[in-house]
């Protein structure tokens, strides 16, 4: 079997995936553009599992598992995480999310005032 057309698509889809995470504003094109990239590694670690018998059998594919694996439970995070920023925010834009956190970040409607934070004490203060 000739490795290069496997490792060329594959390097294909790798940059499509960077070019996703960095140009996309949307947190859910990101994640899928991460995906992307996840896809393109397992097809070089299956190719390169059957073009170079190493001293393990299959540890190319087994390896591939651990990636699909590993790319469920990001996916699973990565969309709590995308769903709550929208319920705090209403938008799921990813340059609108703020890096640093804010002085006094605004409660949801609905949300008592900590009684610390009422009296005007700061919360570890009384400890």
């Amino acid at each position: 079997m000739r490795p290069v057309i496997p490792y060329v698509t594959a390097a294909l889809l790798f940059g499509l995936g960077v070019y996703g995470v960095l140009r996309r504003r949307n947190a859910v094109l990101v994640l899928m553009a991460v995906e992307l990239m996840l896809n393109a590694v397992n097809l070089i670690l299956v190719t390169a599992d059957t073009t170079a018998r190493s001293v393990l059998p299959h540890s190319g594919q087994v390896f591939a598992l651990f990636v699909i694996v590993l790319a469920a439970a990001e996916i699973g995070v990565g969309l709590a995480i995308v769903l709550q920023l929208y319920r705090l925010r209403a938008t799921v834009a990813v340059d609108e999310v703020p890096l640093t956190e804010p002085a006094e970040s605004p409660r949801p409607a609905g949300m008592p005032q900590p009684a610390a934070a009422s009296a005007g004490q700061h919360p570890e203060v009384g400890r």
